[in-house]
């Protein structure tokens, strides 16, 4: 008796570990770019908010799998291309000119490598983003004043394709400058001990270095009027296999994006602390209006801006062909959107961001043309005040420190380049025939502005010359 009482104690041990010892664990290797503040919301904001747990799939197949997320931070898209190959990663985050690479001169090139780009995190219709800056006390204002200069860039990333870009234009040979491969981090601190002329950067840094006070940006990417974009791929093989997985991931980016917009100060504010990139920056990028667009649909000219990227590494000879065809997979995110009940089609025919709304409480007007509007962050204050105009908005400054506030950041949309712009970096074309309605227009570049005011009669003013023209009419 004492041996049968024995036995059926062991073998209900045995059955009570029996689903413990067969749950079946998938590792699933995300490689994000955190610093990159456009791609915020496909890594660190779904890693911090636990979305990719929320949205992973619970029943079926994956009823007793337990899922391990192995989160891998990197600085530009080259290494992430190179954690998928080593089938480390799963999931990557990259820009165009990346991505590009990661598809053919890798993926495809390499039979059982293959990756798939199913989503886009975010973009810029005409390429801002990327950008070149020079030192602040430089006496440098264009691309072609860096001639026979020492210029760097990370190679293989976003802006160095810009700056293919560019040259390839103009027409300009690769010995126009000496041109280096620096990561951001030491460019950075070339830039800053003034050991080279110029350095190019993707997102956040040509406007993370003007921000921090010792840099001064000469070229954006908008110049170039070819869209830029920050895109997810997956490994083809992981996404045959998972799925639901793929779309649980999209499905958690698409949460993120909500997110942010639904609060952009405060979300801001959590992006710094994650990320240690100022809230006013990120802000620059991801709030109304901003510099960059959060939507995961692929749009047709994000293909065609790949395809004249590829053009542009083919005539360098730096690329393998890539089957655009073969390695852009839908199937993915519009099942994203058909689960949330959402409209592919008519999401992926859209350009629209959210823009700067309310009512300017210093020029009593309402908000009626964002793209002449302007923001406010007084230092204390929860978010940036709306602002119907660039003399409205330098007004609105010049009141706060009249009353002893500080600004953080004031925000104005450069008239060119249609971008949202530093007010304190900028350049005004001024009129200020009539003191009581003044014209005062923006410009990130210096010959933009003097451009705008020889046709207004006018001249060009620093920030603070313009700030007292639009104070005056008050």
């Amino acid at each position: 008796m004492k041996t049968l009482v024995s036995r059926l104690v062991a073998i209900c041990a045995l059955i009570v570990a029996l689903p413990a010892a067969a749950q079946k664990e998938i590792t699933i290797g995300i490689g994000t770019q955190n610093t990159t503040t456009n791609t915020v919301t496909g890594g660190v904001v779904i890693k911090e908010l636990g979305l990719l747990e929320k949205h992973l799939p619970k029943t079926g197949k994956y009823k007793d799998v337990r899922f391990k997320l192995d989160w891998q931070n990197f600085t530009s898209g080259p290494p992430v291309t190179n954690g998928m190959m080593a089938k480390k990663l799963h999931i990557g985050m990259m820009g165009d000119y990346p991505l590009l690479v990661n598809g053919g001169a890798t993926g495809q090139s390499q039979p059982g490598n293959e990756t798939q780009l199913v989503a886009v995190i975010a973009y810029n219709a005409f390429g801002s983003g990327n950008g070149l800056v020079v030192h602040k006390d430089s006496p440098y204002f264009e691309l072609a004043d860096l001639k026979g200069k020492n210029v760097s860039v990370p190679f293989g990333s976003a802006a160095h394709g810009m700056l293919l870009q560019a040259m390839q234009s103009r027409g300009w040979g690769e010995n126009f400058w000496n041109l280096s491969s620096q990561s951001p981090e030491v460019g950075t601190t070339n830039l800053q001990e003034k050991k080279i002329d110029g350095h190019a950067n993707f997102v956040p840094f040509a406007d993370l270095l003007p921000y921090r006070g010792f840099a001064r940006k000469i070229f954006d990417g908008a110049e170039t009027k070819v869209p830029t974009f920050h895109g997810v791929v997956v490994r083809k093989d992981f996404a045959e296999e998972h799925p639901e997985v793929v779309v649980a991931y999209i499905r958690a980016l698409m949460e993120a994006n909500q997110w942010l917009r639904s609060n952009p100060a405060a979300a801001a504010a959590k992006i710094e602390e994650w990320t240690k990139i100022e809230k006013e920056v990120a802000y620059l990028y991801l709030g109304p209006g901003g510099i960059h667009t959060l939507d995961p649909t692929i749009k047709p000219r994000w293909l065609d801006t790949i395809k004249i990227g590829h053009e542009v590494l083919t005539r360098l000879n730096r690329v393998r062909p890539l089957n655009i065809d073969a390695w852009v997979n839908e199937t993915y995110v519009k099942r994203a959107f058909a689960e949330l009940k959402l409209d592919y089609e008519a999401q992926k025919q859209t350009l629209a961001n959210y823009d700067i709304s309310g009512t300017d409480a210093v020029c009593k007007l309402p908000i009626t043309r964002p793209r002449e509007a302007g923001e406010v962050w007084i230092e204390g204050a929860a978010a940036p005040t709306p602002h119907a105009s660039p003399v409205c908005t330098l007004a609105a400054v010049s009141r706060a420190q009249g009353a002893g506030r500080k600004v953080n950041v004031a925000y104005v949309y450069d008239k060119a380049l249609g971008i949202k712009v530093f007010a304190d970096k900028a350049f005004y074309a001024v009129n200020a025939t009539d003191p009581k309605k003044p014209v005062v227009v923006p410009f990130l570049l210096k010959k933009d502005a003097e451009a705008h005011a020889a046709t207004i009669g006018g001249k060009v003013v620093s920030y603070l010359d313009a700030m007292a023209v639009a104070a005056a009419q008050f």
